[in-house]
């Protein structure tokens, strides 16, 4: 087994049951995530709708593909057709989107609502109140199904405060699941900087990159 595949063996052994590893591949060549593959990763992650498309058809298909990166509408399209898990809906006029898309491929897509819970400015989002109060509705989207939501922390070494920050994604997490039904929501929070406090917080699902594939260039 391989570097990569090392990698995948040590998260698989360190995250407690129920806690999904989303590899995030992004940037990474088509070689690195079928070295990931071997080692028995299914879950990969993808931020840019042209390269996340292009692998969709050039590796296997049983793999569970997810979208973690912005999305601009006019990528929708290239986007819907091949994702398991959109995690990144930020607005609703993404949202309305995507419902849009779905429709026309003629499946329900999964979603999660990103919430805003960071100090940078330059993260996107939700607020809790919005958030909130698009689940109360989401039966307006009958092609899509909410399953919880994403969020990002500050970019930070003050670990504190990156605790209160995902303290306050669960919280948002459970509100928005009881405005929409969700019985088990997922929360995708943490990434390799920050996956053991997301973890504690209660996050279902880490997105790891660099701690897999190396740093990104």
């Amino acid at each position: 087994m391989g570097l990569i595949g090392d990698k995948i063996a040590y998260f698989r052994g360190q995250l407690p049951s129920g806690v999904k590893l989303v590899a995030v591949s992004k940037f990474k060549p088509v070689e690195a995530i079928e070295e990931a593959y071997g080692a028995g990763q299914r879950i990969f992650a993808e931020s840019r709708p042209l390269e996340f498309e292009d692998k969709v058809k050039r590796l296997p298909s049983d793999i569970e593909w997810h979208f973690i990166g912005h999305l601009q509408t006019n990528k929708v399209k290239n986007v819907v057709p091949h994702a398991s898990l959109i995690q990144s809906i930020d607005s609703e006029h993404l949202l309305k989107a995507v419902d849009a898309q779905a429709a026309k491929s003629a499946k329900v897509q999964d979603i999660l609502l990103e919430v805003f819970v960071a100090t940078e400015m330059t993260k996107q989002g939700f607020s809790a109140e919005e958030a909130v109060e698009v689940a109360q509705r989401i039966a307006d989207y009958p092609n899509v199904r909410l399953r919880g939501v994403m969020a990002m922390a500050t970019f930070t070494d003050d670990m504190d405060q990156v605790r209160r920050e995902f303290t306050n994604a669960a919280s948002i997490c459970s509100r928005v699941a009881a405005a929409a039904g969700i019985e088990a929501p997922e929360l995708s929070m943490g990434m390799t900087a920050d996956y053991p406090v997301a973890i504690d917080c209660g996050s279902t699902m880490v997105r790891i990159g660099t701690a897999i594939f190396g740093a990104r260039y």
